[in-house]
């Protein structure tokens, strides 16, 4: 079943001009769609945002009490019903107070959860910046372990290149001279 559209109802103002035509919402959907069409009308004009509610707050205890009750007879049967006004009102001002309570020590329990999360968030940090550091100053230690091997190697080599040549000239120096024997000449 689809909702029907109410038909406008045209009034028209003393003046002679027509007015806004009158619709009137039968369903929550309509009246917020009419407020939604109003406010679309003129779009720099600002919208009214209403105000947060402001929390209940019991009214502060008397000071001094006037009329106080005691439990002798002879009690009208009025002071049944103020009796029981003050006791209810004394209720509900106990019941706000340990509400009140209740969201303070929950707040103070996220604060300190708050805490010590930062807390623990900074002690993982603080190891796992140490196993960094630790992983950096042996990369760190291998390569200069490293490159003195190469310098080593370079040393020792200029050191073989210049043994290797002198071999190579006691060789030549051998091939100089005349064989004591030649293989395969009788």
């Amino acid at each position: 079943m689809a909702a029907q559209i109410p038909k406008p109802v045209k009034a028209e103002k003393p003046g002679g001009k027509e007015a806004q035509p009158l619709i009137i919402a039968k369903m929550p959907a309509e009246e917020q769609r009419l407020k939604l069409e109003r406010l679309m009308r003129n779009p720099e004009k600002p919208a009214p945002i209403p105000e947060r509610a402001k929390d209940w707050t019991p009214r502060a205890p008397p000071e001094f009490v006037r009329d106080v009750m005691g439990s002798s007879a002879g009690a009208g049967s009025g002071e049944f019903h103020v009796y029981r006004h003050l006791r209810r009102r004394e209720y509900q001002r106990q019941d706000f107070l340990d509400r009140m309570s209740e969201i303070q020590k929950k707040d103070l329990e996220y604060l300190d959860k708050v805490e010590e999360n930062k807390h623990k968030a900074e002690d993982r940090t603080a190891k796992r910046r140490k196993k960094r550091q630790k992983l950096k100053q042996k990369k760190k230690a291998a390569k200069k372990a490293k490159k003195q091997q190469e310098e080593e190697e370079k040393r020792e080599g200029t050191e073989e290149d210049k043994s290797a040549s002198s071999e190579e000239e006691e060789e030549r120096e051998d091939d100089a001279e005349e064989p004591s024997f030649i293989m395969g000449k009788k």
